[in-house]
This record gives structure tokens, C-alpha cells and sequence, in this order.
């Protein structure tokens, strides 16, 4: 038990060493460690559950080797742009997802590629058959740089426009889902939903560099 002295009850103890103790530091903190971060900082996936989580960076860099069996994978930082690569109608039917934006990764797990796009509740799974991916690959080989779990192929095509194809850190298109899901307003998620999809995809241009057609850079 707790005393504070003669005369002193326990609650009142209590509560002086509660308004005594040191205030929490604001800000982030690594989920592995527990250090404080900054508010750009990258992150680590749990391969089991899929979890993204934030890190510092020496937490980070003990997970970059792509070899290691690990449990937890950091992510890359790389854009890259597959230029002149639009999947064309007959494969996207094939992927089956019915909306023109989706990000695809390989999940080495379950040994399959997923395939996302965003919504009013957040990311939707398309169920992708099995030989689409290899397909694809085949006749882009440009995709086969593609790493599990922590890369994905954000694909889009939108209504009467061109489209594009570029290579991301699997947290930017969460990143991207986050935002469009506080925006999305009615069937096709708004204006607001499209200006943010517009501006999210005007930086990923920014950053991209083309993709090696004989394999990674």
C-alpha cells in the first residue's frame, strides 16, 4: 500500500503521485522500440497480419535485407514509371475489379498476388485468378521487379483518359486509401475524393523515375 506519510490517507497519496508523474513525450513513436519519431518516418509490414507499422530508422534498416526470413519486412522508398504500360480492357476484366484504380502486390504468405482498390470503406479485395499475374508478366517483363509484400503495381485507367502504371512503397497506397475513404461522397466519392486522387498521383509522377526494361534499377 501506498503512504504519504503520518495522517496522509492512501487516496490522497494516490493522487499526488499521479499529478507527480512525468507527462508522456507528445509525438509519434516507433512501434518496436518505443523512440520518438517524426511525423515522416517509414515504416515496417508484419507479415503475418499485414500490419503497417511506423519505425524509427535504425528499426528500420534491421529489416532492408530482401534475403532475410524474417517476420517483419521494411519498405522500400523507389517510384517507378512503366511507361506505355496500360493494361487493356480484356485483362482488367480478367482481374476482375470493376472500378478504373487498383493496387496489386505479391503476398509471399498466402504465395499469391492480391488486388485492392479503394472505396467508402476503405480497401476491397478483388478475388484475382491465380495465372492473371504470370500472364501479365509475360508480356510486360518490366513488372517481374515488383518485391513482396512491401512494393505494389498502382494501376489506372480512367474514363476517357490515359493510363498509367507506376511501382510504389505498399504504404503509400494505404496512405492513399486512408485519404480517399474521409472524402468519398456519394457513388463516385465526389469532387473532393477525385482532387485528392488527382494531387496523390501528380507527386507519385514527381518521384518516379522509368523502370528498366531489362530488369531492376
Amino acid at each position: 500500500m501506498i503512504t504519504g506519510g503520518r495522517g496522509a490517507s492512501p487516496v490522497a497519496s494516490l493522487l499526488r503521485v499521479t499529478r507527480n508523474r512525468p507527462k508522456p513525450a507528445a509525438g509519434e513513436r516507433c512501434e518496436m522500440c518505443a523512440d520518438t519519431i517524426g511525423h515522416s518516418h517509414p515504416h515496417v509490414v508484419n507479415l503475418d497480419s499485414r500490419a503497417l507499422m511506423c519505425s524509427c530508422r535504425p528499426c528500420y534498416l534491421l529489416f532492408s535485407d530482401e534475403e532475410a526470413q524474417l517476420r517483419y519486412r521494411a519498405v522500400p522508398e523507389r517510384y517507378l514509371h512503366f511507361s506505355g504500360l496500360a493494361l487493356d480492357e480484356r485483362t482488367w476484366d480478367e482481374m476482375q475489379i470493376p472500378v478504373g484504380l487498383a493496387f496489386l502486390f505479391r503476398n509471399s504468405v498466402q504465395g499469391r498476388l492480391a488486388a485492392f482498390y479503394p472505396g467508402p470503406a476503405g480497401a476491397t479485395e478483388s478475388e484475382l485468378p491465380l495465372n492473371t499475374w504470370d500472364t501479365i508478366v509475360a508480356t510486360h517483363p518490366a513488372l517481374s521487379v515488383l518485391r513482396p509484400d512491401v512494393e505494389a503495381l498502382l494501376v489506372r485507367r480512367p474514363e476517357g483518359g490515359e493510363g498509367s502504371c507506376h511501382l510504389v512503397p505498399i504504404d503509400a497506397c494505404y496512405e492513399l486509401v486512408g485519404t480517399l475513404r474521409t472524402l468519398w461522397r456519394g457513388f463516385d466519392g465526389g469532387r473532393q475524393a477525385h482532387d485528392a486522387t488527382e494531387a496523390f498521383f501528380a507527386q507519385v509522377e514527381d518521384r518516379s523515375r522509368p523502370a528498366a526494361v531489362g530488369g531492376p534499377r
